[in-house]
């Protein structure tokens, strides 16, 4: 066996992709992997390795294959710097295919998009990704603490690019804007069911849903009313459930089951209607006092350790 036949392999197995034979396409190019010795063409042939096992829906291999040419991409020396960075970005829309059917792809989306190199190269050249980014930390649950930090990308980005889903994550966290995030969350709902990753529908009977925007919602909610909560002591139902687009029955019933299920200090006072946060959390306000009169006092203490040196001088 000779470079030709080698070469001839890895055009069959193209044939073979073209002619809808995924499988069979799989097969070739990782036998052709193994046997070629040009790095540049064993690298092609696994994008057309990854193409194949999306394909044929084989999330687990396909994430396997995703993470193998993320490990060529980050470390390969590339002709220039713009090179990886299109080399990365390709691979970010393609892992959306895998990250959006396979079961565990709303944490992986996380891990990848938000590593530095990556979060680089969708805010210079792919900032619509951040739709994608933005959805998965809405529907996971367990990635506050950089959450935090994708708040500020979101808040950086706001004049580069605007999606109704980032839109709403800036109007919650950035602008402390409830009814924007009100009339945000009937935007978002557009778009989770039109956007090709995030509508996937799933047929139960003679029904047909769309499990993540109902997630999407549910979680929505979960954020302003949060957020809500930090601002305010005591909150009207009545207004807190038009900022949340519920009914008083349905958000009644919401709220009970929030408090019940979560860490919030807070009670239901049925006859006046009302939502009382428990006071031993200081408010959005109150901390922004209490940092203002720390920051007053480190002034000042500032101002006289510079005075010091200049007081203590002898006058000539």
């Amino acid at each position: 066996i000779g470079p030709d036949q080698i070469e001839a392999l890895y055009q069959y197995a193209k044939f073979q992709f073209e002619c809808g034979n995924y499988s069979g396409a799989a097969d070739y190019l990782h036998q052709y992997r193994a046997l070629c010795t040009n790095s540049e063409r064993s690298l092609s042939a696994l994008w057309g390795k990854l193409a194949a096992e999306i394909l044929m829906q084989n999330w687990d291999i396909a994430l396997e294959e995703l993470n193998r040419l993320k490990e060529i991409i980050d470390s390969k020396s590339f002709s220039s710097p713009l090179n990886q960075v299109q080399s990365r970005i390709w691979l970010m829309h393609w892992s959306l295919f895998i990250f959006f059917n396979h079961d565990n792809g709303r944490t992986q989306i996380i891990d990848l998009f938000n590593q530095d190199k990556y979060l680089n190269a969708i805010q210079t050249s792919a900032p619509h990704l951040l739709r994608y980014l933005a959805t998965a930390f809405i529907v996971n649950k367990r990635r506050r603490p950089q959450f935090k930090e994708f708040i500020k990308v979101i808040q950086q980005d706001q004049c580069s690019y605007k999606d109704p889903i980032t839109e709403f994550l800036a109007c919650v966290y950035v602008n402390y804007e409830f009814d924007g995030a009100q009339k945000k969350m009937k935007e978002c709902e557009e778009v989770i069911l039109n956007d090709p990753f995030l509508g996937k529908r799933v047929e139960e009977g003679n029904f047909s849903t769309v499990p993540l925007k109902d997630e999407f919602l549910e979680n929505a909610r979960l954020f302003i009313f949060e957020t809500y909560c930090r601002i305010h002591q005591r909150i009207d139902m009545g207004v807190l459930f038009e900022k949340l687009n519920l009914n008083y029955e349905e958000g009644e019933r919401w709220i009970v089951n929030l408090i019940r299920n979560s860490k919030l200090d807070a009670k239901i006072d049925s006859e006046t209607g009302t939502v009382i946060m428990e006071p031993n959390q200081p408010n959005v306000y109150e901390q922004l006092i209490d940092h203002t009169k720390a920051l007053q006092g480190r002034t000042y203490k500032l101002v006289g350790q510079l005075l010091e040196p200049a007081q203590a001088q002898p006058a000539r």
